[in-house]
């Protein structure tokens, strides 16, 4: 019972929490005006350019991954990791996180990699995003602070007013998004309990976490880590020419959006539901989009962005069922 009741909470909290933003945000909207927007006001054509550059940053994620693997004698096929992480990002749309053990239980199952290697090798590849992301956010940060200190201002964020706008709701929200992190965090300690503490499973976890020290190629392991992060600019920036009202902004001012709704995504929502919406709408308030325009581009631009998502993680599953049975004829 309490095993279910545990379950439930881990899918149902993260909906309700990313639905309840969406529902605020999205609450005098009509169907009829989102429907306008996506058969009249909608440039498809720009839309449809930049989807594959959300399949190429996936599929960069496992060919990098497999690289990891590889100096620790491990050698999975390519096809079996990319799908395999295809499937891990549809997985987490449904219960936010768990796609990255998803995958190491794929690769175990169909490779025979040792799962506590791929989830060292996981680990690593989340330091290195995470080393990246900083970089790229200490350059955009110098490079457009008076976006930055205008954001804070208008979230209530700035030191000079967030004491006089706090009210009994907002201290209320800031418990709510505080009791959300710790459960969070006790989650993500949580998750690794089914490893048992033999000696060759912590071994097995420092040879993934120690595996970029021996990749041979070192310059292609960059130049897919770089090139991740690329496409997922590209995926996003190419929708600003989707609509007339953000089609006059620029690289720059996709990047600071870009950076913003990077970290919105943290927050364990299904795909960063309802936090992606609200960053990506008040970034683009900043550069003069109108606060409807810029809400709809956000709810139009990320459900179609999901969909992809869910789409490759139906396909990697299937292909990984196919592949299976056809290695047992």
């Amino acid at each position: 019972m309490k095993k279910t009741i545990q379950n439930i909470l881990r899918v149902g909290l993260p909906m309700v929490f990313g639905g309840a933003i969406l529902w605020w945000m999205y609450r005098g909207f009509a169907w009829q005006e989102i429907q306008e927007a996506v058969s009249v006001d909608m440039r498809w054509s720009w839309m449809l350019l930049s989807l594959p550059f959300g399949i190429l940053a996936q599929v960069l994620r496992g060919l990098r991954w497999r690289q990891m693997l590889e100096p620790m004698g491990e050698k999975p096929r390519r096809l079996t990791c990319v799908n395999a992480v295809f499937l891990s990002y549809g997985s987490s749309l449904v219960v936010p996180r768990v796609g990255e053990l998803l995958r190491c239980g794929v690769l175990s199952h169909y490779e025979g990699t040792r799962m506590s290697r791929a989830v060292g090798t996981v680990v690593t590849e989340r330091i290195v995003d995470v080393v990246l992301i900083l970089l790229l956010s200490a350059v955009t940060l110098l490079s457009q602070i008076p976006v930055f200190m205008r954001f804070m201002n208008r979230t209530g964020m700035s030191l000079e007013t967030i004491l006089s706008r706090f009210t009994p709701t907002g201290y209320m929200v800031t418990l709510v998004c505080g009791l959300t992190v710790m459960l969070m965090a006790i989650y993500l300690l949580r998750r690794f309990h089914f490893f048992d503490r033999s000696q060759q499973t912590v071994r097995g976890l420092l040879d993934g976490l120690l595996s970029i020290r021996h990749i041979r190629n070192k310059s292609l392991f960059w130049l897919y880590s770089i090139g991740i992060w690329v496409c997922y600019f590209f995926h996003f920036f190419l929708t600003f020419y989707c609509f007339s009202y953000t089609e006059h902004l620029g690289p720059m001012e996709a990047l600071v959006t870009f950076v913003l709704f990077t970290y919105a995504v943290l927050v364990p929502t299904p795909n960063g539901a309802g936090p992606w919406h609200f960053a990506t709408k008040t970034v683009l308030m900043l550069y003069g989009v109108d606060g409807n325009e810029g809400a709809m581009f956000a709810l139009i631009v990320h459900s179609v962005q999901t969909l992809l998502v869910a789409g490759l993680g139906v396909a990697g599953a299937l292909a990984l069922v196919v592949a299976g049975r056809n290695r047992k004829l």
